[in-house]
């Protein structure tokens, strides 16, 4: 997408959304992506999958959502993928708008998923559990008496660990997190003509520098992109490839972990008491983390394509036509879920609709009823952690 269609895209939301009244299109505008929650209620009463003004089918039924992405007669794209066999490894103009894996079906999503995955088996992790603790000890015993949590440890602490993982030397990962930032960004669309300007040079700079660690890896590199560099001289990805999986690693194990922290650490603020008993009982923190991720998703929908025509919910989706998926809707379905701002104490939760179909489980632990509290996106900078005002969300691709 150039500035120009950014523009045009950005002017028919705002005409859908503010002369229209669309509450899709309204949650693409600054007040939708601060609160989507009553959009949500307005879309869910037309129900479980309704069209919006500007022509595209809105999933917000939790079992409709769950079915989509599980249904190979949707994908992700509507055009034919092309890896980029005769691609250079550098920066290449409108790399900005490729989103690797997130955007690519099977079976090139498995190939390179099958890639990456190593990096992130199980005995990785636990090796990597250790480092984890180590850096935020770290980062917790460098804070005085009072700091700014989302500049402070919210930011700095996945960055440090996505990084690490990536190979990234220390010296490069401050310019890494300022970039990170502007390519998370990108995942919530391209805003302006100057956000478009910011995005391509950040992709390229950030490209540039995974190019440059690629070139230089050693063949027994453990590290992601050493590996995927080796993959590389085996023909097993294309340097296209390897450098998008390489941005969206790193957007995917930043932008998301620094809301998800913020989100949950404001709540335990708001209700003292849930953070008593999650001080109290640390095993509480896992079930914490999975409400959170249901009640309040960094990641708030996701998009697909009808590759035939296609009957969901009594209405008929025509071949091509594009089907978004809102996450955060299907998660407070009511049908599913008895009262979805909140929960009794012990009371089970069905599986939480997120990202493609890699469904969690809410575990049964006491919940604080005001889960529903965002950090404030002024806090990159600075700011109250009690402001109350919202996190920015990312739509997936």
């Amino acid at each position: 997408m150039n500035m120009l269609q950014a523009a045009r895209q950005l002017g028919t939301t705002w005409v859908y959304g503010r002369l229209y009244d669309d509450p899709f299109n309204q949650l693409l505008l600054r007040a939708g992506r601060m609160d989507p929650y009553p959009l949500h209620a307005r879309l869910r009463a037309d129900g479980p999958v309704t069209r919006s003004r500007s022509g595209d089918w809105v999933v917000t039924g939790h079992e409709l959502a769950n079915g989509v992405l599980r249904d190979r007669r949707f994908g992700v794209r509507n055009t034919p993928y092309d890896p980029g066999a005769a691609s250079e490894l550098g920066y290449a103009s409108g790399a900005e708008h490729h989103f690797s894996i997130l955007e690519i079906d099977p079976p090139d999503h498995g190939r390179l998923r099958k890639l990456a995955a190593p990096a992130f088996s199980p005995r990785m992790m636990a090796e990597y559990r250790l480092e984890i603790e180590r850096l935020t000890a770290q980062l917790l015993d460098a804070t005085p008496g009072r700091f700014d949590l989302m500049t402070t440890i919210a930011g700095p602490l996945p960055i440090a660990v996505i990084t690490r993982l990536l190979g990234i030397p220390d010296a490069d990962a401050a310019r890494f997190q300022r970039y990170g930032r502007v390519v998370g960004s990108s995942l919530d669309g391209v805003r302006s003509p100057r956000h478009a300007r910011r995005l391509a040079r950040a992709t390229r700079d950030i490209e540039e520098l995974f190019a440059g660690m690629a070139r230089a890896s050693a063949p027994d590199d453990r590290h992601l992109v050493g590996r995927l560099a080796a993959d590389l001289r085996a023909g097993r990805l294309t340097p296209r490839e390897l450098l998008s999986l390489s941005r969206i690693l790193l957007i995917a194990g930043f932008e998301t972990t620094v809301n998800l922290i913020g989100n949950g650490v404001l709540a335990l603020l708001r209700n003292p008491e849930q953070w008593r008993a999650l001080r109290d009982d640390p095993e509480l923190a896992g079930a914490a983390v999975e409400e959170i991720l249901r009640y309040d998703s960094p990641v708030q929908a996701t998009l697909r394509f009808a590759r035939e025509d296609v009957e969901l919910g009594g209405r008929r989706i025509a071949r091509g036509d594009s089907v978004y998926i809102l996450l955060g809707a299907a998660n407070r379905d009511p049908s599913v879920y008895s009262d979805p701002t909140a929960s009794t104490s012990g009371a089970p939760r069905r599986r939480a609709t997120w990202r493609s179909a890699a469904a969690r489980t809410t575990a049964s632990a006491p919940r604080c009823p005001v889960w529903r509290a965002r950090s404030c996106s002024a806090r990159w900078r600075s700011g109250c952690p009690t402001c109350g005002r919202p996190a920015r969300r990312a739509a997936a691709r």
